[in-house]
């Protein structure tokens, strides 16, 4: 199963080594019915995969949408503080800081609201591979194909009208 965990692209620095996504949750999730019932929270697993999928959004970007697959490769130094609700949303800010042949290393800060007076709801560094199906599997290149225009056109919706460029 396939969660999308980002709604919207709010910002990018005009580098494109940093980026600002919102991730809005609702009640209507379904997986917020075991966590908890009495307590629904997004858990912090999705935190997570919401942090790597805005990554993602970067090394795409930086790479020209020339690879089909973003993949966690490593997560060190996950703290998870503030708990994010139903009707608010969790802000996502991943910060580029070191690009290899095979992927990036991130920063992340979560933050309820994009409210920086409150404790953050997750921080960690990722560290994410880049690839394409096709560099082991050369029959699976019209399936990178598709998964990359794919891709362009998720990002032509989560960024329409609502980016702005600048200096996070």
């Amino acid at each position: 199963m396939k969660f999308n965990l980002i709604d919207q692209i709010d910002e990018i620095s005009t580098d494109r080594k940093t980026l600002r996504a919102r991730k809005n949750v609702s009640l209507a999730e379904e997986y917020l019915a075991d966590h908890f019932p009495t307590f629904p929270v997004l858990p912090g697993v999705m935190m997570l995969e919401a942090a790597t999928q805005a990554a993602g959004w970067v090394l795409h970007l930086q790479h020209g949408f020339t690879r089909s697959m973003v993949v966690l490769k490593e997560a060190k130094n996950v703290k998870y503080g503030n708990f994010v609700t139903p009707g608010n949303a969790l802000s996502i800010e991943v910060e580029l800081l070191k690009t290899t042949d095979t992927g990036a290393t991130f920063k992340v800060t979560g933050l309820v609201n994009a409210d920086a007076t409150k404790p953050a709801s997750i921080t960690a560094r990722i560290e994410l591979s880049y690839f394409n199906l096709a560099d082991k599997f050369p029959d699976l290149a019209a399936t990178d194909a598709k998964l990359i225009e794919h891709h362009k056109a998720r990002w032509a919706v989560l960024s329409q009208g609502r980016v702005v460029v600048g200096g996070l």
